[in-house]
């Protein structure tokens, strides 16, 4: 699994609007934050919205809210919309057929341990819990 620019930007846009939850964030407003390219975010943005995982708001006090709580929209659900499986490597695909010593290889049962440790951790992060650890690493950094 590797996380292309696409998945981190995706990620990082949804984060933004679990941070305003309940508020409309102009696509502008977003891109600034988050350091994302404008035109790149509006394509990222759509297909997000096409998956469910944001709203969008039309007029003069328009832009993009969560289509959900930040609780409810794990880590690895974004993950895999955008950036497929979660599998290390291609021979862990249910219906991969590259490889004829498939069951012999040395390492799948390691690439299958990586994959399953991947997922649990991808899959029991909420976006919620990824804003409360960061006000608790914010005031940890502030009490010093």
């Amino acid at each position: 699994m590797k996380i292309t620019y696409r998945g981190d930007y995706a990620l990082k846009a949804i984060l933004d609007l679990a941070i305003h939850y309940g508020e409309i964030v102009t696509i502008h407003d977003l891109a600034s934050r988050s350091d994302i390219p404008l035109k790149f975010l509006e394509q990222i943005l759509l297909d997000l919205k096409r998956a469910g995982f944001v709203e969008s708001r039309r007029g003069k006090v328009g832009g993009y809210l969560l289509a959900r709580p930040p609780a409810q929209i794990k880590v690895g659900d974004v993950i895999r919309f955008i950036d497929g499986p979660i599998e290390p490597i291609d021979c862990l695909a249910k219906d991969y057929s590259g490889c004829h010593d498939i069951y012999k290889c040395a390492f799948r049962k390691v690439w299958q341990q990586v994959a399953e440790a991947t997922a649990k951790i991808v899959d029991g992060l909420t976006f919620e819990g990824i804003i409360r650890k960061m006000k608790e690493e914010e005031a940890f950094l502030y009490s010093i």
